[in-house]
């Protein structure tokens, strides 16, 4: 049985996280598994949007405890083998940033602490009712220094840090409300809703939906005028593509744009 399993909808890919007698935690392998995927990914032109979503009751409980209890009987009390670890997690987590697809995250059940990170890491995410979402290791002495980078980048810092000093869940309508998640259905609307907004973004331009997720972390963190000045850049070449000029000619005349890409 493979730890990550993959299909495909049309351009859509569908990455299932395949361990759920382990709530489908992120292991050596299961890390292995995402990080050869993203690498396969990120030169798949026929792919415009990926979905990650957990097999089982929930969608991901973060690292696997055992394993990392197991890394600290090495000589150094486990000082190397956990360094790389959260080398290889982080890897793994900002290679979804830089993937010319967009990344939809499909949560259901829990996701906490690193489960937590992928949600916030991936572009997009759409969540069961009833999703609970936790950077909780706090509660076992364990900071969610790594799941803090993504978390903070995706909601308020007062937020970011109560959930990360408290330890405690938070259900998938506060996630909603402020800004976590994307949208919250019932669950037996999740795969539903999770593949209309995915094929929503599939059926643009996938030259210009790339250009646009580059352009949109990497203005995000300049100043004003410097994001100014390197969004106007961008435009200027996306509107050099010839199928961005038939885009534009296909609503001038009213028809549908035929896309070479």
């Amino acid at each position: 049985m493979a730890l990550l399993e993959r299909h495909d909808t049309g351009a859509v890919a569908h990455l299932t996280l395949n361990a759920p007698e382990k709530l489908n935690a992120l292991s050596d392998g299961m890390l292995a598994a995402l990080q050869e995927e993203f690498d396969r990914l990120k030169d798949d032109t026929a792919t415009r949007a990926v979905i990650i979503k957990g097999a089982g009751k929930a969608f991901c409980a973060g690292h696997d405890l055992k394993e990392m209890t197991a890394g600290r009987q090495a000589e150094d009390g486990g000082k190397a083998y956990f360094k790389d670890l959260f080398d290889r997690c982080s890897r793994m987590m900002t290679s979804i940033r830089k993937l010319p697809q967009p990344v939809i995250a499909q949560a259901h059940g829990i996701a906490t602490a690193a489960g937590c990170q992928l949600v916030a890491s991936c572009d997009m995410a759409v969540a069961a009712e009833g999703t609970k979402f936790g950077v909780n290791g706090v509660n076992i002495g364990l900071f969610c220094s790594t799941p803090m980078v993504a978390l903070s980048r995706n909601i308020a810092r007062k937020h970011a840090f109560e959930m990360l000093t408290t330890g405690q869940f938070i259900p998938a309508e506060k996630a909603e409300a402020l800004g976590l998640v994307n949208r919250v259905v019932p669950h037996d609307q999740l795969d539903d809703a999770t593949q209309e907004l995915a094929e929503t973004v599939a059926a643009k331009l996938g030259a210009a939906v790339k250009i646009g997720k580059e352009a949109f972390y990497n203005q995000i963190e300049m100043p004003l005028d410097a994001a100014y000045d390197y969004a106007g850049d961008v435009m200027v070449q996306n509107m050099l593509y010839r199928d961005t000029a038939e885009g534009i000619a296909a609503f001038l005349e009213k028809r549908p744009p035929e896309w070479s890409q």
